[in-house]
């Protein structure tokens, strides 16, 4: 084993999460579920990350980050992993997730109007059961946007 080869086992679980940002508990979960690969193990049974392993977390926090779903980010490591594919996949992915964020972004646009007549119907210092925001929770006919 070079002396390479040693500085990149030398990370414990603890220090990848402090490095990366990332919680032991979601490093592990990463590995259950195939994102990050398993990392070799101490002669007392203790993980051992390399660089390798936190360009690759950070990979998949910076995803994460964007809302990338986990699949999806899965498919985009595996293209990350290919570099001599076409990046069709990785464009439509991206393409099919911004569509995605701009129709929850109208949803809460839609949401935040609804809000904001509501609290306007009242200014407070009445008894709740005559209070124009209850009633208005109480009966959805009452709000002029669907919002589910």
């Amino acid at each position: 084993m070079t002396a390479m080869q040693k500085l990149e086992r030398v990370m414990p679980i603890g220090a990848l999460a402090e490095r990366t940002g990332v919680k032991v508990e979601t490093i592990r979960y990463y590995e259950q579920v195939g994102l990050l690969p398993p990392p070799e193990r101490s002669e007392g049974n203790q993980r051992r990350y390399g660089r390798r392993h936190a360009e690759r977390l950070a990979f998949i926090k910076h995803a994460r980050d964007l809302g990338f779903a986990v699949d999806n980010i899965r498919t985009l490591l595996r293209l990350s992993d290919t570099p001599g594919i076409a990046c069709d996949e990785a464009h439509a992915i991206s393409v099919a997730h911004l569509q995605e964020v701009r129709d929850k972004i109208a949803r809460l646009r839609s949401l935040e109007t609804e809000l904001e007549r509501i609290a306007t119907t009242c200014s407070g210092g009445v008894a709740a059961c005559d209070c124009a925001i209850i009633e208005a929770l109480a009966d959805h006919r009452q709000c002029s946007h669907a919002h589910h």
